[in-house]
C-alpha cells in the first residue's frame, strides 16, 4: 500500500514546497531590502529572521500537505455524520466542546493572549486569572458558542446575510459601551481566533453539513461558519472589557538576544517544545471527537482511518515547524523593523512598506491555501482560487496602510470601523449569497499567525517608538486585516455577477437567432 501511493506523495510535496517557497520569499525579500536600505536590523534578529524562513517554507509545505489528506476529510467525515444522525443535541454538544477547547490551545490566540498587559483580572479558587488568561477563555466560549450557531443556522436554513447583518449590529451597540483600550483588542481576537488549526477543521465541517442537508443552497451554505465563530470573541472580549477595573499597562515583549550561532541554536531548542505541546493540545480535542465518532458512528475502513491519522501527524509536523519558525524569527524582527522605521525623519514610509509587506505576506498564511483550494473544490472551479487570493491581497494591501495611518496618526479605530462594516453590510445586498459566505469567512482567515507575530508587533513596536497608545492604537491591526477582505471579497462577488448577466443575455440572444427546425433541435438543447 505504502509503495503505490509513496510515489505520488513525493510529488505532492514537491509542489507544496514549490508554492510555500514562492508565497514565503517576496515577503522575506521585502524585508531584507528594508534591512540593507532603511532599517538596518541586528545582526543576530537577522540571523534569526533568515533562519526562521527556511523553517518556516518546510512547516507550511508540510502543514497544508497534512491538511488535505487529514485535516479535511476528518471534517467532511464528522460534519456529514453529525447530520445523518438527526440528533440536535449531538449538534449542540460536539459543536460547543469542539469550539470551546480547539479555540483554547490555537496557537494565534496565544500569541495576542501573551502581548496583553501583566495584570490580574480576577481571583479564582485562590489563584490570580490575568488579563491575557481571561481573554483566552473568553474567546474560546465565544467561539464555541458560535460554531453551535452557525452549525444550528445551516440545518434551519436561516439567510446568512440577515445573520450577519444583526450580529453585527449587536456587535456595534456592546462596542460602544466597552472600555476604548480594549476595543482594538476586542476586534483583534475576532481574527486570531481562527487560526491554521481550527480553519481546515471548521470549513471542512461545513462543507459536510451542507453537503448532506442538501437542497438549491447546499454550496452556499458550505462557507460562513468561520466568519460566524469570529463574531462570538468580538462580543465576549468586548463584555470582558466592562468588568477590567485597573488601568492597563502595556510593555513590548523582550527581543532575544542572539550573539553567536549556539545561541540561535539555543533559542530554537527552547522553543521547538513549547509549540511542540501548543499544537498538541490544541489538536488533541478534534483527535479524540474524531476517533469517538469512528468507533461509535463512522466505521470507515481501515485503510481510510489510517490515511487520515497520517494526515494529522504531517498536520502536527507542519504546524510545530511553523509556529516555532514565526515566533522565533518573525515575532523579532516585526517589532525591530516597526520601532526602526518609526524612528525615521520619514516615519511616514510605515504606510507603504506596511502595505507592500501586508500584500504579499497574506500568501504565506496556511489557512488561506485551505480556504481557496475549498473555494475551487466546492465550486468546481467557477470561483478560481487565484480570484480570490488576489482580492486577499488587495485587501491585506489596504488594511495595513489603514493601521499603519492609525499608528501614525492615533485617529480613533471606530472612524474605520464603522464605514467599513457599514460598507460590507451594504455590499450584501448586491453580491451573490456564495461571495458574502466566502468574504466573511476570508476575514478570519486572512488574520493568521504570520499577521499576529509579523504584523502586530510591526506595529505595536512602531507604536511604541512614536510614543503613542499601543493598545488603542498599535493593535487593530488584525482587527483590519479581518475587515477589508469582506468589501473586496464581495466587490469581485458584484463583478462576477454582473459578467454572469452578460454571458446569460449574450447566450439568450444567440438562442434566438438558431432558426426553429427539427433539423437543430439538439443543437438548441445541448446550447441550453
Amino acid at each position: 500500500h505504502f509503495e503505490r501511493w509513496t510515489p505520488a506523495l513525493k510529488r505532492e510535496i514537491a509542489d507544496k514546497f514549490k508554492e510555500t517557497a514562492a508565497a514565503v520569499l517576496p515577503v522575506a525579500g521585502v524585508i531584507l531590502l528594508l534591512h540593507f536600505t532603511v532599517a538596518p536590523m541586528p545582526s543576530g534578529i537577522l540571523a534569526l529572521f533568515l533562519s526562521s524562513t527556511v523553517f518556516l517554507i518546510i512547516g507550511m509545505a508540510v502543514f497544508t500537505l497534512g491538511a488535505d489528506i487529514g485535516m479535511t476529510p476528518m471534517g467532511n467525515q464528522i460534519g456529514n455524520k453529525l447530520v445523518e444522525k438527526k440528533s440536535l443535541a449531538l449538534f449542540i454538544l460536539t459543536s460547543l466542546i469542539l469550539g470551546i477547547l480547539i479555540t483554547i490551545a490555537e496557537p494565534d490566540l496565544q500569541v495576542l493572549g501573551k502581548q496583553m498587559p501583566d495584570m490580574t483580572m480576577f481571583t479564582l479558587f485562590g489563584a490570580e486569572v490575568s488579563v491575557g488568561t481571561a481573554l483566552i477563555y473568553a474567546v474560546a466560549v465565544g467561539v464555541g458558542l458560535f460554531l453551535m450557531f452557525a452549525v444550528l443556522r445551516i440545518m434551519l436554513g436561516l439567510d446568512l446575510s440577515k445573520v450577519f447583518f444583526i450580529l453585527y449590529l449587536v456587535v456595534f451597540a456592546v462596542a460602544a459601551f466597552a472600555k476604548p483600550e480594549y476595543l482594538a483588542v476586542g476586534f483583534d481576537s475576532g481574527g486570531v481566533t481562527t487560526g491554521p488549526i481550527t480553519v481546515p477543521f471548521i470549513l471542512a465541517l461545513g462543507v459536510g453539513i451542507a453537503s448532506v442537508r442538501g437542497g438549491e443552497s447546499s454550496q452556499n451554505d458550505s462557507f460562513g461558519l468561520v466568519g460566524l465563530c469570529s463574531v462570538g470573541p468580538i462580543l465576549t472580549v468586548l463584555l470582558m472589557s466592562l468588568f477590567i477595573k485597573e488601568e492597563a499597562v502595556y510593555e513590548l515583549s523582550q527581543i532575544p538576544n542572539a550573539a553567536d550561532f549556539a545561541a540561535i541554536v539555543k533559542i530554537y531548542l527552547a522553543a521547538f517544545p513549547i509549540f511542540a505541546k501548543e499544537v498538541a493540545l490544541a489538536l488533541s480535542p478534534i483527535l479524540g471527537i474524531y476517533l469517538v465518532f469512528q468507533i461509535f458512528f463512522l466505521k470507515l475502513p481501515k485503510k481510510t482511518v489510517a490515511k487520515t491519522l497520517i494526515g494529522v501527524v504531517y498536520t502536527y509536523i507542519g504546524l510545530v515547524v511553523f509556529l516555532t519558525a514565526v515566533n522565533v524569527g518573525f515575532l523579532p524582527t516585526g517589532t525591530c523593523m516597526g520601532s526602526a522605521l518609526a524612528a525615521l525623519d520619514y516615519n511616514w514610509i510605515l504606510i507603504p512598506v506596511g502595505m507592500l509587506v501586508g500584500f504579499f505576506i497574506v500568501a504565506a498564511e496556511p489557512a488561506v491555501h485551505v480556504l481557496t483550494a475549498q473555494v475551487e473544490d466546492v465550486t468546481g472551479g467557477t470561483i478560481s482560487r487565484k480570484a480570490i487570493m488576489v482580492a486577499l491581497m488587495i485587501g491585506m494591501c489596504v488594511s495595513v496602510g489603514l493601521a499603519m495611518t492609525r499608528v501614525i496618526t492615533g485617529l480613533s479605530i471606530w472612524f474605520l470601523l464603522i464605514p467599513g462594516y457599514a460598507i460590507a453590510l451594504g455590499l450584501m445586498f448586491f453580491t451573490p449569497k456564495i461571495f458574502t459566505a466566502i468574504a466573511f469567512d476570508s476575514g478570519g482567515v486572512a488574520s493568521g499567525p504570520m499577521t499576529a507575530t509579523f504584523l502586530l508587533p510591526f506595529a505595536t513596536g512602531a507604536c511604541s517608538a512614536l510614543g503613542g497608545n499601543v493598545l488603542m492604537d498599535g493593535f487593530g491591526v488584525v482587527a483590519m486585516v479581518a475587515m477589508t477582505p469582506l468589501v473586496t471579497i464581495q466587490i469581485l462577488g458584484a463583478v462576477y455577477a454582473v459578467k454572469e448577466r452578460r454571458i446569460a443575455k449574450k447566450s439568450a440572444e444567440a438562442i434566438t437567432e438558431i432558426p426553429c427546425s427539427a433539423e437543430n433541435d439538439d443543437l438548441i438543447i445541448d446550447f441550453e
